[in-house]
C-alpha cells in the first residue's frame, strides 16, 4: 500500500513531463500528493497538478538541473550575434510591453483593461474579468504589437523575448505568471525571437505578480515619460 502513492507520483510526474514539458520538484510533487486521495484516477490528478504548476512561481515549482529545460548561463552574451536554444524551456511572463503604443497609448490600454474595456477591430467593447484574464487568445485588447516581454526561466534567469509573429494568446492584457515553452528558438545577441512555431502558451497566473505590475506598470510608464521631458528640455 505504501508504494502506491509513490508509484502514482511517478506516473504523475512522466505524464506531466510528456505532455506539457513541465518536470515538478521532488518537493513540489510530495507535498501535493499529501493533498489528493490516493485512489484519484491519473487523468483527475493530473488536470489538478497542471492547474496548481501554472499558478505557481517556477523558481520554487519545477527541477532547475534538467538537461535543455533552463536557459543557458551565457544566453545574455551580446557578442554572440545568434544561437539556437533546443529547449523545451519553461518560462514565466514577468512583464509585457506592446512596441507599437507610444507610453500614454500603453497607459490608456491599462486604463481601459481596469474598467472593463477591450478593443474588437476598432470598436471598444466591455469585458469581464475572466474574458480580461482569458489565456485563450480571445480577443481583449488585442491589437497592436510586436510585444517585448520579460521572462523567467525555473532556476530565476531572466530574459527578454521580442515577438516576431503574432502570438496567439500574447497581449498587453495577459495574464503576469503565464507560462510558455520555448522550443527550437533564435537567441540574437542576447534576446529570445519569438513566434508561433517555437513558442507553446500553457496559461497559468501568479496572482501576487499580476496585481503588482498592474499597480507598477502605470507608474513606471508615467516616471520613463517625466524623465524624456526633463531630458527634452535640458537638450533643446
Amino acid at each position: 500500500m505504501s508504494s502506491q502513492p509513490s508509484h502514482l507520483a511517478t506516473q504523475l510526474a512522466t505524464q506531466l513531463a510528456n505532455t506539457k514539458n513541465l518536470h515538478p520538484t521532488q518537493q513540489w510533487l510530495t507535498a501535493f500528493m499529501s493533498t489528493q486521495k490516493p485512489t484519484t484516477p491519473l487523468p483527475a490528478l493530473t488536470q489538478t497538478a497542471l492547474f496548481r504548476l501554472l499558478s505557481s512561481d517556477i523558481t520554487t515549482s519545477l527541477a532547475s538541473d534538467v538537461p535543455n529545460c533552463i536557459l543557458p548561463p551565457d544566453i545574455h552574451n551580446v557578442n554572440v550575434k545568434e544561437c539556437r536554444l533546443q529547449g523545451p524551456v519553461v518560462v514565466q511572463l514577468l512583464g509585457i510591453e506592446d512596441m507599437s503604443k507610444s507610453r500614454w497609448e500603453q497607459i490608456e490600454a491599462i486604463e481601459a483593461l481596469e474598467r472593463g474595456e477591450g478593443t474588437k477591430g476598432r470598436e471598444i467593447i466591455r469585458v469581464t474579468a475572466t474574458e480580461a484574464d482569458d489565456d485563450s487568445g480571445a480577443v481583449v485588447n488585442k491589437g497592436g504589437g510586436p510585444h517585448k516581454l520579460s521572462l523567467q526561466d525555473a532556476r530565476g534567469t531572466g530574459i527578454y523575448g521580442i515577438e516576431l509573429r503574432d502570438i496567439k494568446g500574447v497581449r498587453l492584457g495577459m495574464s503576469i505568471g503565464c507560462k510558455m515553452v520555448l522550443k527550437n528558438l533564435l537567441v540574437a545577441r542576447g534576446v529570445l525571437l519569438m513566434e508561433p512555431a517555437n513558442t507553446t502558451i500553457l496559461g497559468g497566473k501568479i496572482e501576487a505578480l499580476h496585481r503588482a505590475w498592474k499597480e507598477n506598470r502605470k507608474v513606471q510608464l508615467k516616471a520613463e515619460i517625466e524623465a524624456s521631458e526633463r531630458t527634452a528640455r535640458s537638450n533643446p
